[in-house]
């Protein structure tokens, strides 16, 4: 209901409470009025008749008394009278006239209780007032009651009973309360028209403002409102206007930025209330995302959380996401389907060691296999499944292609997903530059802890492994073999053929090594022509054994360096942890110690450590 309607029903009912409240008012004052005015006159009259009687008692012409009733008649208003006697003056003076019995049950209880009562009746002629007035015998006044009737003082002589027409009252009444209903209508008409004038602009602003707020909450900040007037309310209109047209400037240019930074582009039938604030709270939960992963130690963190996001935020529960390894044709799974897995599940196998066949890949742009069904030729999904369609999107990093994230869907969903790419494009966006840092740093680590000409592990990278590799060996109660390698002579290469020479051996006798023993196993470029090595899980006997088929193999060795062919010895030492040392660096320098003996004893030779090798502990 409008406010129009409500002032409108408000006032109806106001004006119709007052003109009833005052038609009741009157009529009961004027009933009131009439009553008691009819009962004056009554009394005056009734008091007439008694002292008219009493003096024709005393004057001996009482006789005459019905003439002086009728000729009462002749007052204005009264209808009728009528006298009758009391038993006590029928005992002394007789019956009386006809007329003078009591007629009704009122005028014998006047006789008997010495009371007035008075009522109004309903007669032919309208509405009368009647009164019956009982006559008291009293010494009061000369003449009195006492001076003829022979009873106490204070009987009931008689009564008489009085109507008077009220008639013309009631119609005097009606008429001044039809005056004053039509005097408060034609007020109460005079002043809701004046009212209306005042509220109708109001009830009309409130209108349009309601209906502009509705065009508001649905995303529709165009609507105006019409200024009416120049007072209070048009300034509301105006600042309405102001409001709404501010808003929608403001609304616009934060969605057009918005869609910018996610690359949507905005429908023009959606609510762009509600979605910029799905935007913006996009937005906002990506930026918390940045810097939850940028917190993350590595990128399998980040990866991980990735996972979770697409999991948690969009509920996408089937995709994919490769890792691109660096320098090689290759991609890695790492999640399918949002658990760790090393599968294709949804594409051909072939991109994993070619990872040329995938587009995204390739071409560092989206592939929206939704809008153009088979563009990509590498999406065959492990499972017969009919109508999944792909999107792949790939993850920029310093230029090129880090990572692809494929999300799958099925034939209902097709529409929610590419509803959700730009939001996801924003979180990728995000944790491309994290996870371009975190490869960087991971790069950086691995140069730091490997040697650059032989690619071995170095010397830092043994300090910062070797906490994990002794509890390793505490907690499976093994043991392991260090062994100290010197090639024999090495100075004298670089000395005679140069420093190129010299590491064309370096690098040919580290190829050696590596190929000399498991991947388990340590290979540490130690220092100058210096290197280690650590036997996990070997054996004693075992180890020499690795050690004499490395000294055999760098003695066959033949490393050609220009038009020069060099062939070099090795001399190794080794010693057990923990058998022989209680700390494993304390087995490294047994080992040192046992290299020494064999170069000492003539080199070229393998040397195990014992412990009458140890003359000067303190110097180690």
């Amino acid at each position: 209901m409008s406010l129009n309607s409500k002032v409108t029903m408000f006032f109806v009912a106001m004006a119709v409470s007052l003109v009833i409240m005052l038609v009741a008012i009157n009529l009961y004052a004027f009933r009131s009025f009439s009553i008691a005015s009819a009962t004056d006159h009554i009394r005056t009259a009734a008091e007439i008749v008694r002292v008219h009687l009493t003096e024709s008692m005393i004057n001996g012409v009482i006789d005459k008394r019905e003439s002086f009733l009728q000729r009462l008649m002749e007052v204005q208003g009264l209808a009728s009278a009528q006298v009758v006697r009391s038993p006590l003056v029928e005992q002394q003076f007789g019956k009386g006239l006809g007329r003078e019995a009591p007629n009704d049950d009122v005028e014998q209880q006047v006789l008997r209780d010495g009371k007035p009562h008075y009522r109004v009746e309903e007669g032919p002629d309208g509405t009368l007032f009647r009164g019956t007035i009982p006559f008291v015998a009293s010494t009061r006044g000369s003449p009195n009651c006492l001076q003829c009737h022979q009873v106490p003082e204070g009987s009931v002589l008689g009564a008489v009973t009085l109507s008077m027409s009220i008639e013309d009252l009631k119609t005097k009444a009606l008429l001044t309360v039809a005056g004053i209903v039509g005097i408060v209508a034609l007020f109460s008409a005079v002043t809701f028209y004046l009212i209306r004038r005042v509220i109708q602009p109001v009830s009309l602003t409130a209108f349009n403002v309601e209906l502009a707020v509705q065009r508001a909450l649905r995303g529709d900040f165009k609507g105006q409102v019409e200024q009416r007037t120049e007072d209070e309310v048009g300034q509301i209109a105006t600042d309405m206007n102001r409001l709404l047209t501010f808003l929608d400037s403001g609304l616009n240019r934060i969605g057009e930025s918005v869609a910018r930074l996610t690359n949507r582009t905005p429908s023009p039938d959606e609510n762009l209330l509600n979605a910029t604030i799905d935007m913006v709270d996009g937005l906002s939960r990506a930026a918390r995302f940045k810097q939850a992963i940028e917190e993350d130690e590595t990128k399998a963190e980040i990866h991980q959380r990735l996972a979770r996001m697409l999991e948690n935020e969009f509920d996408i529960k089937t995709f994919s996401l490769y890792e691109i390894v660096p320098n090689k044709n290759q991609m890695t799974p790492l999640f399918v389907d949002g658990v760790p897995d090393t599968s294709c599940r949804w594409c051909d196998p072939q991109i994993l060691v070619r990872s040329e066949g995938c587009r995204a890949r390739r071409t560092g742009h989206v592939v929206d296999g939704i809008t153009s069904p088979a563009i990509c030729y590498a999406f065959q999904p492990e499972e017969k499944v009919e109508g999944y369609k792909h999107i792949c999107l790939p993850i920029i990093q310093s230029g090129s292609v880090g990572n692809v994230l494929q999300l799958v869907a099925s034939p209902e969903n097709e529409a929610r997903l590419q509803s959700q790419i730009p939001f996801v494009n924003v979180y990728l966006r995000e944790a491309a530059p994290v996870l371009e840092t975190k490869r960087l740093m991971e790069t950086l680590r691995e140069s730091s802890l490997s040697d650059p000409m032989t690619g071995l592990n170095n010397r830092r990278f043994l300090e910062e492994y070797v906490d994990t590799l002794v509890a390793n060996v505490h907690r499976r109660k093994s043991g392991l073999t260090v062994m100290m390698l010197d090639l024999d002579h090495f100075k004298m290469v670089n000395d005679t053929y140069g420093h190129d020479a010299g590491d064309a051996v370096l690098k040919a006798l580290a190829k050696v090594l590596r190929q000399s023993v498991r991947s388990s196993d340590l290979v540490i470029r130690f220092g100058g022509e210096e290197f280690l090595i650590v036997l996990v899980d070997t054996p004693s006997a075992d180890a020499d054994q690795v050690a004499e088929k490395i000294r055999a193999a760098v003695e066959a060795l033949s490393v050609q360096t220009g038009s020069v062919v060099l062939r070099k010895t090795i001399s190794i030492g080794l010693a057990d942890f923990p058998t022989d040392s209680d700390t494993f660096w304390q087995a490294v320098k047994f080992a040192d110690v046992a290299l020494y003996q064999a170069k000492e004893s003539g080199r070229n030779r393998v040397v195990r450590f014992t412990e009458s090798m140890w003359e000067n502990k303190k110097e180690y």
